[in-house]
């Protein structure tokens, strides 16, 4: 089990690899949806859940540790957000694409409301689905 600890560990860093690699291309590189319309609110909205997926893979790195507390749970939380705002720089330099104060806005926003999320659940017990399903995970690795 210490092996996937460490995968689990390690997975943050590689989804910021995936997030930097994937902000380095045009935005229609990967995939382009038939309607021009759908296709930037789909890309758009992706700006809410990219970060916060990052979020919640440093949530998981941190439950392999036992080291989950308050103060780790809000360095995840800013660690994910630093992120949104310097790969929006970043993409400020890639031709074809382009960086927003708005988007920096909804990589935050997502982020925010996972912290919400997890920070109620694991801490304050509530949403207890959610709650549980932390604290297995938790389980499994100590």
């Amino acid at each position: 089990m210490k092996i996937v600890g460490w995968l689990v560990r390690i997975l943050p860093f590689a989804y910021m690899v995936i997030i930097w690699n994937l902000s380095s291309m045009p935005d229609d590189a990967v995939i382009e949806l038939p309607s021009s319309s759908f296709d930037r609110f789909v890309k758009e909205s992706l700006h809410l859940v990219e970060f916060a997926i990052l979020y919640i893979l440093f949530v998981f790195a941190f439950l392999t540790t036992d080291r989950f507390t308050v103060k780790s749970n809000l360095f995840c939380l800013v660690i994910a957000g630093i992120y949104g705002i310097i790969d929006e720089i970043h993409q400020s330099f890639v031709p074809y694409r382009s960086a927003t104060i708005i988007d920096g806005v909804k990589d935050i926003t997502g982020v925010s409301v996972a912290y919400y999320f997890v920070y109620q659940a694991y801490f304050k017990n509530r949403f207890t689905r959610f709650a549980k399903l932390l604290k297995a995970f938790k389980e499994v690795f100590l």
